[in-house]
Order: C-alpha cells, then sequence, then structure tokens
C-alpha cells in the first residue's frame, strides 16, 4: 500500500484516523501498532515477522545495555545489538550482491555456482533497522532512556507515515511524544495540508517527468547528447520531488495523529556546495551517518588525512545504505571525494559569495544522480558517454516521438517550481506574520487571516487536482521504496 493509492487515501487512512481518534489515551499506541502492521502486511505478510523480531531484539537489548550502563557489559550488549540488527540488514539487503559479485569474480554467475534462489528485500528494511540502531547507541550513550513500555516502542519503529521511506527517526525524539502529545483541529489541519502538497509533489511533478527519465535511461545506447541531458535533468527533478512529496507526506500524517517528526528536506537544490547539500537532502540520513558513524570514526579529531577517509568511508557506506549494488558504491565514491574537497579547500566556507557555486554543486549533483538512476555502472557510464556526445546531438531520432511538448512543459513548471519553493516559503513566513501597531495607535488590516484563507484555498484546489489525477494515471510507487 503507497499514499498515492486510492485504497490509503479512501479505504485505509479514513478508517485508521477514526479508529485512533476514538481510542482512549492509554491505548493509543495498541492502535497506532496495529494500523502499522496492517498498513505493512498489505504488501507481504510473511515480512511481518521479521520487523516484529527486529522490534523485540532491539527492546530487549536496550534493557539489558540499561542495566549495565557504565559497565563492560554495556558495551558487550551494545556490540551483540549492533551485530544483530546489521545481520539482518546485510542477509537480506546484501547477501545476493555478495554472491552476484564473487559469481562475477570467478567468471560465472549465482545459477553456475549453485545457487537457485534469491532473497526478497523486505520493503522499509534499512529505515527501520536503522531506527533500531539508534535507540540502542543512544541508550548506550545515555541520551534515551529504555524504560519505555513495549508497545510505545513497537508503535515508534512501525509508526507507518514514516515506516517505509522515512524520514529516519530517533527514539529519543519521540518518546516524550508517546508520553504525552497534543491534539487539536489546527495541528491536523496543518498536517493534512502537508500531506496534500506532499501528495501533489508525487503524482503532479514526480510522475509527470519520469517518463522523459525512463525514456533516456531504457535506452541509454542509442540517446543522443540532448535526450541524455534531459533524462539526467528529469531524473534530477522526479527523486527531489518524489522523496519530499513522500517525506512531507509522512510528516503530515504525523501531525494528523499529533506527532512532530524531523524536516527531512530544506530545499537541497539551492545548495552552493556539496557540504550544504548535504545540510538540505535527506537531512534524517545526513544527521544519522554524521552522528552514528562519523563521529564513531573519529569525526575531524584525528588529523586532516583521517578526516578525509572518514567523510569517504560514511558516504561509501550512506551509498550501500541505498543499495547493493556497485552503482551506490561509486555514487558515494563521488560525494565523498567532493566532500573531502572542499574540506580540504575550505570551499563551504567561501561558497554563499561565489556565483559560480550554485550551478557547478547542481551539476555536481547531477553527475552523481546519473549513477544513482542506472540499473548498473555500464549503462552509468553509457549516459555520461552520451552526455559528452558519444551518440550525436539527436542519437536515435525515433525516441524523439515519445518526447511530448506536455512533458517538456511539465518540466519546465518542475524546474519553475524548485526553483520558487525556498522564495515562496520566505514570501509567505513574511506575509503570514501578524503587523505591529503603528505610531499612532492604529493597526493596519491583519494579513495573516487573509494569507491563511489563500493558501486554504490553494492547497484544497491543488489536492483536488491531484485526486482527479490519480484516477487516471497507473500505479506508481515511490522511488525511494526500492531502499
Amino acid at each position: 500500500m503507497v499514499f498515492s493509492s486510492e485504497s490509503f487515501l479512501f479505504l485505509f487512512l479514513p478508517l485508521f484516523l477514526i479508529a485512533y481518534y476514538l481510542t482512549p489515551w492509554k491505548a493509543k499506541s495498541y492502535t497506532i501498532l496495529a494500523g502499522s502492521y496492517v498498513f505493512y502486511a498489505w504488501w507481504r505478510v510473511d515480512f511481518l515477522g521479521l520487523l516484529f523480531l527486529t522490534t523485540g531484539f532491539a527492546y530487549l537489548v536496550g534493557q539489558r545495555i540499561a542495566a549495565h550502563r557504565g559497565t563492560r557489559a554495556a558495551k558487550g550488549w551494545l556490540a551483540v545489538g549492533v551485530i544483530g540488527c546489521l545481520g539482518v540488514l546485510g542477509v537480506f539487503k546484501y547477501l545476493n550482491f555478495f554472491i552476484d559479485s564473487f559469481a562475477a569474480l570467478v567468471g560465472t554467475d549465482a545459477a553456475g555456482l549453485g545457487i537457485h534462489w534469491r532473497l526478497l528485500l523486505p520493503i522499509g528494511i534499512s529505515f527501520y533497522v536503522f531506527q533500531a540502531l539508534s535507540f540502542l547507541i543512544d541508550v548506550y550513550r545515555g541520551d534515551a532512556k529504555a524504560d519505555a513500555r513495549f508497545i510505545d516502542f513497537a508503535a515508534f519503529i512501525a509508526l507507518f507515515p514514516q515506516l517505509i521511506a522515512g524520514p529516519i527517526l530517533r527514539y529519543k525524539d519521540l518518546e516524550d511524544q508517546f508520553r504525552e502529545r497534543s491534539h487539536s483541529l489546527e495541528m491536523f489541519s496543518d498536517g493534512m495540508a502537508r500531506f496534500l502538497i506532499g501528495l501533489a509533489k508525487k503524482v503532479l511533478l514526480a510522475d509527470a517527468v519520469a517518463p522523459l527519465a525512463d525514456l533516456a535511461f531504457g535506452n541509454s545506447g542509442e540517446v543522443g547528447v540532448t535526450l541524455a541531458w534531459l533524462g539526467a535533468m528529469a531524473y534530477m527533478l522526479q527523486l527531489y520531488f518524489d522523496f519530499s512529496g513522500y517525506s512531507d507526506m509522512a510528516i503530515g500524517l504525523g501531525k494528523m495523529m499529533g506527532f512532530t517528526f524531523v524536516e527531512n528536506f530544506r530545499y537541497p537544490y539551492i545548495s552552493k556546495s556539496i557540504t550544504e547539500f548535504w545540510r538540505r537532502w535527506h537531512i534524517s540520513l545526513s544527521n544519522w551517518l554524521r552522528d552514528y558513524l562519523y563521529i564513531s570514526l573519529g569525526g575531524n579529531r584525528k588529523g586532516a588525512a583521517r578526516t578525509y577517509a572518514n567523510l569517504m568511508t560514511v558516504m561509501v557506506l550512506g551509498g550501500l545504505w541505498h543499495g547493493a549494488n556497485w552503482t551506490f558504491v561509486l555514487w558515494g565514491f563521488w560525494h565523498g571525494g567532493l566532500l573531502a574537497i572542499e574540506r580540504a579547500t575550505g570551499h563551504d566556507r567561501r561558497a554563499a559569495g561565489q556565483v559560480w557555486a550554485l550551478p557547478v554543486t547542481l551539476l555536481a549533483v547531477l553527475i552523481g544522480w546519473v549513477m544513482f538512476r542506472a540499473v548498473d555502472v555500464t549503462q552509468g557510464f553509457q549516459i555520461y558517454a552520451a552526455m559528452l556526445g558519444a551518440n550525436g546531438w539527436a542519437g536515435d531520432v525515433s525516441l524523439w516521438t515519445e518526447v511530448t511538448r506536455e512533458s517538456i512543459a511539465l518540466m519546465c513548471i518542475a524546474i519553475v517550481v524548485a526553483w520558487a519553493e525556498p522564495r515562496l516559503a520566505v514570501w509567505l513566513d513574511t506575509m503570514a506574520a501578524p503587523q505591529t501597531p503603528g505610531a499612532d495607535g492604529t493597526t493596519a488590516v491583519a494579513v495573516q487571516p487573509v494569507v491563511q484563507l489563500a493558501l486554504s484555498l490553494f492547497v484544497l484546489s491543488v489536492g483536488a487536482l491531484t485526486i482527479l489525477k490519480l484516477a487516471e494515471q497507473n500505479f506508481s510507487p515511490f522511488l525511494y521504496f526500492q531502499f
């Protein structure tokens, strides 16, 4: 089940919210857990057991860490927890990759090694395993308490708004909200508006530019310069609106349930350095890698060479977190190398005043997204070659028959929205602020109610248009479901 499906919008979500608000406070976590498990089981009921076992394992190990805090035993229990969680992730996400890589190394394939089975990747496993790991590490560090009710912890791990594709939550940030949180019509309305905006990003923008990306990458050996660049730019926009749209929807759903989640995107395509980009893109993952991996490796405390190595290691592992494919490893190397160069040159500190910093950063991000999108390394380099002119300007001219005026127009709209989004946010913050009394004691007509009414009408109109668009298009899962 996905947020942009009729079964979720018109069946699951209304029934869940009715049940949630009818449930007494002390039992709301039971409703959250039951609803979240139904949501997850809608995909495959058998992997629900893995989710439950991972939850129970992390909870019990967390209790043991807390019971032995400050002793060598606590460190031992932490090791047990980390190895157990990473073991689950390693087997289900990377075993096929290791088998295929070993087979290729010896000149055969998995079948040639006598292996005729494939492990299916459980949806959302990268997210809920990282949340379990952060709980264990925070308990060990004393940053989180392990005295939560099991039902609250299980509801946290399985919380359906963010279960499949984040943002990656930390129990220490939500433990107080599980003990006490407020519910109001204003918060519910804000959450619904955020959800509808995210849904529109997905349906009206991400899905609209996806055909251009699919056309270019699906014909990587035949596309010319123009179509190769169009496809790469289309994917750059598709990924942003798809993933940030999902995050908006998750945050909105959380608000509708009284939760405040961390922001996951902050207009990444206005970044003037790769360092700034990672402060704005998939923020919950960036912060997770910084706090639990980069700092644990020594961060920047052990000299310049070690700092660069740590940056590279973190980004390569961050790439592998996205998927078991050499394309993600190369993507991680690319970003790790750029971060190391910026650290060595001090570029990030000077970038704000440099006119060329924005286009150069966007180009660097675009180059990385090509390999990120490619199904394998060969396809990635085919697109790079096409972008450099290997297939001429037009390439296979028959491919242009599949490029419509509508797709080009929608891509231009997506570019305008990505450009205008941060500027609109600043303007709305200014307009929505109440005016202060003048020197004569009078107050000008307040613009806040007017802005709120206009925003409400806009969101409702966009929401209605999105629902109509959903009715006529095919099923389109979110891109980050594959991770």
